[in-house]
């Protein structure tokens, strides 16, 4: 299978690039800037050609800006628009080169669980509703903008991710610091959900549902197990040996980082992966304390 990649230098991006090849896939990036030999450029912002998904199987879109940092109106403006303007760009390139050739029969597109908006200890399948605020409005329209390629035939598949835990991108190396210097502890309450999910198992879910035909619409990249923030704190001070006895106050969260900490620290989305549950996707790390000793060795 021949699969292009967008945000192929990102976290997830770099991963799966790797992971292709191993599983008798080919990577194909696609840059912005001038592209080496095997990669094809476009541009997020303006109508790509059709003719470059002409010889694609599938398409993995992972571009996007990330929503860390503080949330002014021009930023939140600039994360919408990363997101939602190049996934429709790309979805009716595809739409359009599927018409004309059949390919790309696929098109697996991220999304997040902030569709789902802060929902205390409701338990959140593919099948709940959408919840309320910026990350849920955002989601919303990111999903939709793939309809070009879903009503042209294409298999859509809208991967809703959770945090995702890697030593080197998301959220956990920003989270270490203070943990190190013994200054951890749970955030607000600590009673919020934190949906988690280890980079090997987001690849891995990529990979499922490349070869899956049956999978499509919107799937929940979390493990099976979500945490509640003061279990994952006591879990991260375990595993580098740290105490975890600093609270960080909610009002201390909304002072230093406003509507952004408000939306991705205290909020709660306790996220189950019902389809890939029911698709019999088998979890690398469905538990914390193996996610953690993953990402952290």
């Amino acid at each position: 299978m021949r699969v292009f990649i967008s945000g192929a230098s990102g976290l997830i991006g770099q991963a799966l690039t790797r992971a292709l090849p191993a599983a008798g896939d080919t990577a194909v990036a696609l840059v912005r800037r001038t592209p080496r030999e095997g990669e094809v450029q476009w541009d997020p912002a303006q109508p790509l050609d059709p003719g470059k998904l002409a010889n694609c199987d599938a398409v993995v879109h992972l571009a996007g800006k990330n929503i860390a940092g503080y949330w002014t109106q021009k930023f939140k403006q600039e994360v919408r628009d990363s997101r939602v303007q190049g996934t429709r760009i790309l979805a009716t390139a595809a739409a359009e080169s599927f018409r004309k050739t059949g390919q790309p029969r696929t098109l697996i597109s991220a999304s997040a669980i902030g569709y789902y908006g802060n929902r205390g200890d409701e338990l959140l399948t593919e099948d709940s509703s959408s919840g309320q605020g910026y990350l849920a409005d955002v989601s919303r329209e990111w999903e939709a903008a793939t309809n070009p390629a879903c009503e042209a035939g294409l298999r859509v598949v809208n991967l809703r991710i959770g945090v995702v835990l890697a030593r080197t991108g998301g959220a956990l190396p920003s989270m270490l610091l203070p943990f190190r210097l013994g200054l951890g502890g749970r955030v607000g309450s600590g009673k919020q959900y934190w949906s988690w999910v280890s980079l090997n198992d987001v690849v891995g879910i990529i990979l499922f549902a490349l070869h899956n035909d049956n999978l499509r619409g919107p799937v929940n990249v979390v493990s099976p197990e979500p945490a509640r923030n003061e279990e994952f704190v006591r879990a991260l001070g375990a595993q580098i040996h740290r105490p975890t006895i600093f609270p960080l106050p909610a009002f201390v969260v909304h002072t230093l980082l406003g509507e952004m900490g408000d939306a991705a620290l205290l909020g709660s989305a306790r996220v189950e992966p019902a389809k890939l549950k029911a698709a019999g996707y088998q979890f690398r790390h469905a538990k914390l304390k193996d996610a953690l000793q993953a990402a952290l060795g």
